[in-house]
């Protein structure tokens, strides 16, 4: 419930993973350093100012002395970026973007139909039913790549595979 509890020093530990869910801002996930970790990896959307980094786009960014907390943002964010950034490199620009994303089913969804208090849609059951969702992908995106921030938006379908999903930019 606290990453400060967890005796990451202790333990030798100085890479940590913040694969949770639950310590996605920056100030939360800082919790890890407290408890002895030297740097901390966020992989999802962050907030509260962690930077933002996709392999390939921006890594280069990064500054060891300055950032011990950083996002990897999202697996789709990953798979748009790229895309993304060549446009952006090679001089064709980005005007304005839709991504619609297909993504396999996750852990959070449900496996039979329920009640879901985010919204109605997550209540169904994953694994049989296509679920439309929301995606914060292509606001990512202009953290990673600023000159497209505000440019581009974004809508998921959640589709009842374990595994692959597909990004389409218009």
């Amino acid at each position: 419930r606290n990453p400060a509890d967890l005796p990451w020093g202790k333990l030798g530990v100085d890479y940590v993973i913040e694969s949770t869910g639950l310590f996605t801002a920056k100030k939360a996930a800082e919790g890890h350093l407290r408890g002895g970790a030297k740097k901390v990896v966020i992989s999802a959307p962050a907030s509260g100012g962690a930077k933002t980094l996709v392999m390939g786009v921006n890594h280069h960014e990064y500054n060891p002395s300055e950032h011990h907390v950083v996002s990897n943002a999202s697996c789709t964010t990953n798979c748009l970026a790229p895309i993304v950034h060549v446009l952006v490199k090679e001089g064709f620009g980005v005007a304005t973007g839709l991504m619609a994303t297909i993504h396999s089913y996750t852990a959070t969804q449900k496996t039979v139909d329920g009640v879901s208090v985010k919204d109605w849609r997550g209540g169904r059951a994953a694994a049989v039913n296509i679920i439309p969702s929301t995606t914060g992908a292509a606001k990512a995106v202009g953290m990673v790549i600023p000159s497209t921030q505000g440019k581009l938006t974004g809508m998921s379908s959640r589709v009842p595979t374990p595994d692959v999903s597909v990004v389409d930019l218009t």
